[in-house]
């Protein structure tokens, strides 16, 4: 502990606020937050550490406190902290990403669509569901057993669901409100667990079907039945008080925490997320900090249950939210299926995920072999094209071993330079590091380019052009076309095909090329599907939008089926896209 810190200590007050730790550089290493500054701060440097927080610590030069009203204000704020500044010490939940819900119009001709925001006062709501594959399973087979509108826009001419008895035809038809009511009434009892009116309706059919010796009419029906069975298996664990809550369990080993958060919406078990995590600090701020990130990007349910009574009151402080600690019942042996859940998952994290956990050691290693700083920040460039048209450059970012996809940037390039993978690499290089000389922004520690020294060779002539210092390092294939290592300075580094490093850097050569590579297919699908659209008779500039809405790439429109067409364009034009996609 040097004088400075000493000195920085002896003004600490006991407010609540945020403290952030500085290496000898003055970059921000770690971010935490307290109770009390005094108190928190204190103990890294008068307890004797361990692990990863020894480490963090010898490294630490000087630090910085913001002092907030709450605690609950100092924890939104060092989360916020973490998202600006990707300390290498902190880990942010992986999870960022929206749920759907099942929506079902009120008024005006309803229909149900799949939402990803629940705020339009026009629309009826289910969900969340964690699980998106089932929503779209489950509003296929509502569009099947309920005529509603299938089209949100509606039609002048009735469409093929008509035809076929599965839409009441709005489109020509007044449509009773009494008849609606009773449809929306008898999808909102399905979608809230209640499916055996439902089942015993088409379990009639069926029969009616078999007997008439229409059996291909009665194995539809099979079907049918056999889409609710498993609904209701996914829904066989149910509360019987229809109350939208969030059961959170955790379990830690050999210095890792996982947590489960299982989803109940109108009692009905509808998914879980789960999160593994390496404890860093103390086990009980990271599990509240994890939870109070969860709920940043996921709604706030009326209840949540946790099992720890102290943790229930804290979390219940902090999220302003019911959280309760049972010891009893069935809401307690909800809390031990969680519970089993993050035991599990912690269990298999061991097998499967050890690379990511030590990805700090492996930069390390990498900044070793190369003799070059820890390279916690890394960009990776890549070029894609199909013989030189539509040609995209992409750039991800790697932040202490982690994707860093807010980050991630995509260029589009000259069609006259898309054939010249050196000037493609030459524009998309300098025009990334011009961007960040602009606007005076963090270099990184290491620029990896997928290919061998020529390329290696454009990108040091922009670097040294724009009087900047940054090692460039090359991925290199062996004559199998299998990376076999780096190329540093001239120099060919072969690493170990087995070892975790080596694996480290083939994932970030996947991701660079995963994202070049859907950069290029999105832009060549939609050139080449709006190039031969235009040519069909009919599609005007309204039609094409809605179309390209609907499905943005040649690929969608392949899986798309007459019928699906239709509900946008008329039939003629339905054919006449299927006939030109079958050319």
């Amino acid at each position: 502990m040097n004088e400075l810190i000493k000195a920085k200590i002896d003004l600490l007050t006991s407010k609540p606020g945020v403290y952030l730790m500085k290496d000898i550089k003055g970059t921000i290493i770690y971010v935490g937050k307290a109770k009390s500054l005094i108190n928190r701060v204190k103990q890294y440097f008068l307890r004797p550490q361990e692990g990863k927080v020894f480490r963090m610590v010898r490294e630490i030069n000087d630090f910085d406190t913001i002092e907030t009203l709450s605690e609950k204000e100092a924890l939104l704020l060092e989360i916020n902290l973490i998202r600006k500044y990707y300390p290498k010490y902190n880990v942010l939940l992986k999870d960022g990403k929206s749920y759907p819900y099942i929506a079902l119009k009120k008024k005006n001709d309803p229909f149900l669509k799949i939402a990803y925001k629940d705020n339009d006062k026009n629309f009826k709501y289910f969900g969340p569901y964690p699980n998106s594959k089932a929503v779209y399973s489950t509003i296929d087979l509502l569009n099947k057993l309920f005529p509603l509108r299938k089209c949100q826009t509606l039609r002048k001419e009735p469409c093929l669901y008509y035809h076929l008895g599965n839409c009441l035809g709005p489109c020509i038809n007044k449509i009773n409100q009494d008849e609606y009511l009773e449809l929306t009434d008898k999808i909102t009892k399905f979608l809230n667990g209640d499916t055996s009116k439902v089942k015993s309706e088409v379990l009639k059919k069926m029969n009616l079907y078999s007997q008439n010796l229409e059996f291909e009419k009665a194995l539809e029906m099979k079907n049918i039945l056999d889409a609710i069975e498993e609904i209701n298996k996914k829904q066989a664990i149910m509360m019987q008080d229809h109350i939208d809550r969030d059961i959170i369990a955790s379990s830690s080993r050999e210095g890792y925490f996982s947590l489960c958060i299982m989803t109940y919406r109108k009692g009905i078990l509808l998914g879980k997320n789960l999160f593994v995590q390496e404890i860093f600090d103390q086990e009980k701020e990271e599990i509240i900090s994890s939870v109070f990130q969860y709920y940043i990007n996921h709604e706030m349910p009326k209840e949540i249950i946790i099992a720890d009574k102290e943790l229930a009151k804290d979390l219940s402080y902090l999220l302003e939210s019911k959280v309760i600690s049972p010891s009893r019942g069935s809401k307690r042996d909800m809390l031990l299926i969680a519970l089993e859940n993050a035991k599990k998952g912690l269990d298999e994290h061991f097998l499967t995920a050890r690379l990511e956990d030590d990805s700090l050691s492996l930069l390390e290693e990498l900044g070793n072999l190369l003799n070059i700083k820890i390279p916690l920040h890394i960009e990776l460039f890549d070029n894609s094209h199909l013989q030189g048209s539509y040609p995209v450059g992409a750039m991800v970012v790697f932040k202490n071993g982690n994707k860093a996809p807010s980050l991630y940037r995509k260029y589009n390039i000259k069609e006259s330079e898309g054939k010249d993978d050196l000037k493609s690499m030459e524009e998309v290089l300098t025009r990334r590091y011009s961007r960040l000389i602009l606007e005076n922004k963090d270099m990184p520690d290491l620029i990896i380019v997928d290919g061998g020294q020529n390329q290696i060779n454009v990108a040091l002539e922009v670097i040294d052009n724009l009087g900047l210092d940054i090692p460039v390092a090359g991925l290199y294939k062996n004559d199998k076309h299998h990376t076999s290592g780096l190329i540093y300075q001239g120099e060919m580094y072969n690493i170990e095909p087995k070892s975790r490093l080596f694996l480290m850097l083939v994932r970030m050569q996947d991701e660079v090329h995963r994202y070049a590579i859907s950069t290029h297919r999105n832009k060549r699908s939609k050139g080449i599907t709006s190039s031969f659209l235009d040519e069909i008779k009919g599609l005007g500039k309204k039609r094409l939008e809605s179309l390209l809405k609907a499905y943005p790439t040649k690929e969608d429109l392949n899986k798309a089926s007459v019928e699906e067409l239709q509900t946008i364009v008329p039939l003629n034009i339905a054919l006449e896209i299927k006939n030109k996609l079958n050319k």
